[in-house]
């Protein structure tokens, strides 16, 4: 994948140090809404658009490719670097990068490829990757099969399957308009966008990062829900291996933080953009918010 042609929708707005904003899978630059309604008084925010979601096409692909092969590895590379070209075209050196889920597996690519471009780092239920072999190799045939019924059943199948997922479990608590918004907005989605999403930047065609988070020398927060188990485990093994890594768990959220204790959310994302993190590590339980 030499020059995939990423043409990434971009929305800028707020005033004062620049954040990169990344949604997870399925999600759009719209997931941000309500955060950077409170974020843009203190920090520009950039929400991007992945390949394969909202506004930003995925990449044209000349003829029949495989799951997981070797130019789909490469996409990691390319949007990496695309992504920083973001920041090229608007005159900025370096950003802190929020990344949630896939996002944050795109942040920490960023991170490690072009890390004079990133001033901090902020993961929310994000992994390093999967070290695994043979796990990572079923992932990726998990995740064709997936693309296939995706372009076989349709979007709306599809999302509902997907959000039936014991991982999203904890987010039926939520009010039914708050459902229907996120179903609504997930159904935005092109169904050949999600699909080339599922078999080019899946878990499971990303070399994993984990020997290489000790390189990273920003300060980084790595935000979990108390609800999500899976996800606390990671996020705590993430941390332990980034030197100045925070580690911040929001009590009443499951994967999605941002979306079921919001005002958590933003106070932990808050405190960590004004505090100075260079220090040991930590661990903090959250208090504060309530899921809505």
């Amino acid at each position: 994948m030499s020059d995939p042609g990423f043409d990434l929708h971009v929305e800028v707005s707020g005033t004062g140090p620049p954040l990169v904003l990344l949604h997870g899978f399925t999600g759009s630059g719209a997931t941000w809404a309500p955060l950077r309604a409170r974020l843009d008084e203190r920090v520009t925010t950039i929400a991007i658009d992945l390949p394969g979601h909202g506004r930003s096409p995925a990449p044209a692909v000349n003829g029949p490719r495989a799951a997981g092969d070797a130019a789909e590895h490469d996409a990691f590379d390319a949007l990496a670097a695309a992504l920083v070209r973001v920041l090229d075209e608007r005159r900025i050196a370096t950003a802190s990068w929020l990344g949630y889920s896939m996002g944050g597996r795109v942040a920490l690519e960023v991170a490690l490829r072009w890390p004079d471009r990133v001033a901090s780092l902020l993961l929310e239920s994000a992994s390093p990757g999967i070290d695994d072999p043979g796990e990572r190799a079923r992932r990726r045939v998990a995740d064709g099969a997936l693309a296939d019924s995706l372009l076989n059943d349709g979007i709306e199948a599809f999302a509902d399957r997907w959000m039936a997922q014991p991982l999203f479990a904890s987010q039926q608590r939520l009010a039914p308009a708050v459902l229907a918004r996120e179903r609504a907005r997930r159904l935005e989605n092109r169904p050949a966008g999600l699909a080339w999403a599922l078999r080019a930047l899946g878990a499971g065609c990303q070399v994993p990062l984990w020997p290489r988070l000790g390189e990273l020398a920003v300060p980084t927060l790595v935000v979990v829900g108390a609800l999500d188990d899976k996800y606390r485990q990671i996020g705590s093994a993430t941390a332990a291996r980034i030197p100045r890594a925070i580690l911040e768990v929001v009590h009443d959220a499951g994967h999605a933080v941002h979306l079921e204790n919001p005002t958590g959310f933003l106070a932990a994302v808050e405190r960590f953009l004004r505090e100075d993190v260079g220090g040991p590590r930590a661990v903090r339980v959250g208090s504060h918010g309530t899921h809505g």
